[in-house]
C-alpha cells in the first residue's frame, strides 16, 4: 500500500467561495475516509492559501479520481492540483513500514 498526497491550489476569496459546495465536498472527503482511501485531508491555515489531503492506496489514481469528482475542482476553488508519490516512514496510520 502506497501513500499519495494531493496538493491543491486555491483562489484567493477561497473560504467565500466554498461555502455552497462544502457538503458536497466533505461527504466526498468522508466517503473515501469510510473506503480507506482518505487518511487525513484539510486547508492550509495561516494563510489559507492551498490544502493537502493524504491518500492510501495501489496507485494514485485514488487522489486522482478524488480530485477530478470534487465539486471544489468542478467549480474553479481549486487553480491546479497534482498528486506525489509520498514515501511515509513513521506514524500511527502507517499500514506497513518500508523495507
Amino acid at each position: 500500500m502506497n501513500y499519495y498526497i494531493l496538493f491543491y491550489d486555491i483562489v484567493s476569496d477561497y473560504v467565500a467561495r466554498r461555502q455552497p459546495y462544502r457538503e458536497q465536498h466533505l461527504a466526498l472527503a468522508q466517503a473515501a475516509a469510510e473506503r480507506g482511501e482518505l487518511v487525513l485531508g484539510g486547508a492550509l491555515a495561516d494563510p489559507v492559501d492551498g490544502a493537502i489531503l493524504i491518500f492510501r492506496g495501489e496507485s494514485e489514481q485514488v487522489a486522482k479520481a478524488f480530485a477530478e469528482a470534487d465539486p471544489y475542482v468542478q467549480q474553479g476553488l481549486v487553480t491546479q492540483w497534482r498528486v506525489r508519490n509520498w514515501t511515509a516512514v513513521a506514524g500511527c496510520s502507517l499500514v506497513s513500514p518500508p523495507a
